[in-house]
């Protein structure tokens, strides 16, 4: 996808890319699959204007796998859904023979990308993933990119109007057998929006009410 002179966003066109392609495809659909390839478009133009150095396949590695584990190959996991697709990803890349220190730089992309303040402090691959679901999902940064990239990268992979509904959705969906481990994260919203039997914790009664105190 040629955007503009100076801005290029070339999906890898390698073995392992395709398969990647074709594996989130079938297991996610469609409406995941588009949401990640416009997270790795964003991860690239971000990373671009920024002059950062970066392996373009593990990012797109990274952004395809990110939500995985809100599909329904998951329903019956207990922990964190970033943690089930980190984990997936780790075990396809192993399947190929990539590194393990690659392997942690993705795993560490896809399981912080929902917790604010960290991922960019971590390698590009974390931080440019983290910043592209960021921007895809609520816009931030919207402005630092063009009209031209914005109007090509959905152009290439369309984001409908009813695009925040249908991945609200499609967390809640992913996340209402577990709801225990949306706490403290901005996904207890998402549980709180569509359950309203549902409790967040509080941090502060955990602490005047926990054992210590019950034991003094």
């Amino acid at each position: 996808m040629i955007i503009d002179d100076t801005s290029r966003v070339t999906i890898p066109d390698s073995r392992l890319a395709r398969e990647a392609t074709q594996f989130v495809r079938d297991s996610a659909g469609d409406f995941l699959f588009h949401h990640s390839a416009r997270v790795y478009c964003w991860g690239v133009l971000a990373g671009k204007r920024k002059q950062m150095s970066f392996d373009p396949e593990l990012l797109y590695i990274a952004a395809m796998f990110h939500d995985l584990g809100l599909t329904p190959a998951f329903r019956d996991s207990r922990v964190r859904f970033e943690v089930d697709g980190a984990n997936a990803a780790g075990d396809f890349l192993r399947g190929h023979g990539i590194a393990e220190r690659d392997i942690e730089k993705v795993w560490l992309a896809i399981a912080l990308h929902t917790t604010p303040g960290l991922s960019s402090h971590f390698h590009p691959i974390a931080a440019l993933t983290a910043e592209g679901v960021m921007m895809d999902l609520v816009g931030l940064g919207y402005d630092e990119f063009t009209e031209a990239q914005r109007n090509a990268v959905e152009a290439n992979h369309p984001r409908s109007s009813q695009f925040p509904e249908e991945l609200l959705d499609t967390l809640y969906d992913g996340i209402k057998h577990r709801p225990e481990t949306t706490q403290g994260t901005g996904l207890a919203d998402v549980i709180a929006d569509k359950d309203h039997h549902f409790h967040r914790r509080d941090f502060c009664s955990l602490m005047r009410h926990s054992r210590w105190v019950a034991a003094k």
